[in-house]
């Protein structure tokens, strides 16, 4: 692909976050869904001056939480809709459900491009949710560290140093993680959470290569889009230009993650598959697409912390570098 240079010019920040939870309490398995609903209503909470009607808001143009939420797109791809949420991932492995006083849990959160500016926004959203609560048990908790990608601190005491956020592109995890795999050789594509992808105008219910590479094509179309990044790409479908892994291995399960809307005052459910597939070879030509995708996150529902993935050379290919 001539154009991934271009790609990879997405300017991104990981934040990571320790907290401590005040008291014993009950967390819902899936943490990701529930961090981004506190933030939301969080930053609403103090940002909203009128009564939540954002279609009837004269002040929508001006909304912070807009902004922060529901990215403004540089350059709006067809097949979107204005006002959705590309800007920010959150994630979170830790699954355990019940944490006593003290126990500690950690997440972070990836701003990409222009949210990256949001960021002292976004930790006061996360230190009023800690006084507030998380989840279905309000669970308070303080934030007892904030570092960024390379562990440095960004929080001390009461002081923040922004400048220690660590503007990075892309392009620079691609090389960092190329140091980690080469393109020959089996490779294992684990999903550490919910995959929900729309392939062929259906909702794939197992892991198809073609359309995580699709999926991960367009994400990353998506935030050059949102960056105003011409790439010359256009929106065409990119299965059939590109060379597709051969599948050894499928293992899937499927997910339900339960949703509590603020906004909407409803409940839902977001549908995805968990489980890894397990390749022959990746080819060079796609290589950087796919670790770009670990980053980005693919399919829908990303910023609920959907569509995470890490690729990992198998146990035999480890043995045979080890020789």
């Amino acid at each position: 692909m001539d154009d991934i240079s271009k790609l990879l010019k997405i300017r991104y920040v990981k934040i990571h976050f320790t907290v401590e939870m005040t008291e014993n309490c009950i967390l819902p398995v899936h943490k990701s869904s529930a961090l981004r609903g506190g933030m939301g209503e969080m930053l609403l909470r103090s940002n909203c001056i009128e009564d939540r009607n954002c279609d009837e808001c004269g002040f929508s143009d001006e909304c912070l939480v807009r902004r922060v939420l529901y990215s403004k797109m540089e350059i709006l791809p067809r097949f979107m809709n204005s006002g959705e949420s590309v800007g920010y991932v959150i994630e979170c492995d830790d699954h355990r459900e019940n944490f006593s006083a003290g126990d500690t849990l950690n997440f972070s959160i990836i701003l990409f491009g222009k949210t990256i500016c949001w960021f002292s926004q976004i930790l006061g959203a996360f230190y009023s949710l800690g006084m507030s609560g998380l989840g279905s048990d309000d669970a308070c908790f303080t934030i007892k560290a904030v570092t960024n990608s390379k562990r440095e601190p960004i929080m001390d005491g009461d002081s923040i140093d922004i400048t220690r956020l660590g503007i990075s592109t892309v392009g620079d995890y691609v090389r960092y993680r190329r140091r980690k795999l080469s393109a020959a050789g089996e490779k294992k594509i684990e999903f550490r959470s919910p995959l929900t992808v729309k392939y062929n105008k259906e909702f794939i219910d197992e892991f198809s290569m073609e359309a995580v590479l699709d999926s991960a094509c367009r994400r990353l179309f998506i935030l050059d889009c949102y960056e105003g990044i011409e790439s010359g790409l256009g929106e065409r479908e990119y299965t059939g230009t590109l060379p597709v892994p051969k599948v050894l291995e499928e293992k899937h399960r499927k997910v339900s993650v339960r949703r509590y809307s603020n906004h909407t005052k409803t409940g839902m459910y977001l549908e995805g598959i968990t489980g890894s597939v397990t390749v022959e070879n990746i080819p060079e030509e796609i290589l950087d697409i796919l670790i770009a995708g670990e980053l980005t996150h693919i399919g829908k529902n990303t910023s609920f912390g959907f569509g995470r993935y890490r690729i990992e050379m198998t146990s035999d290919e480890k043995s045979r570098e080890d020789i």
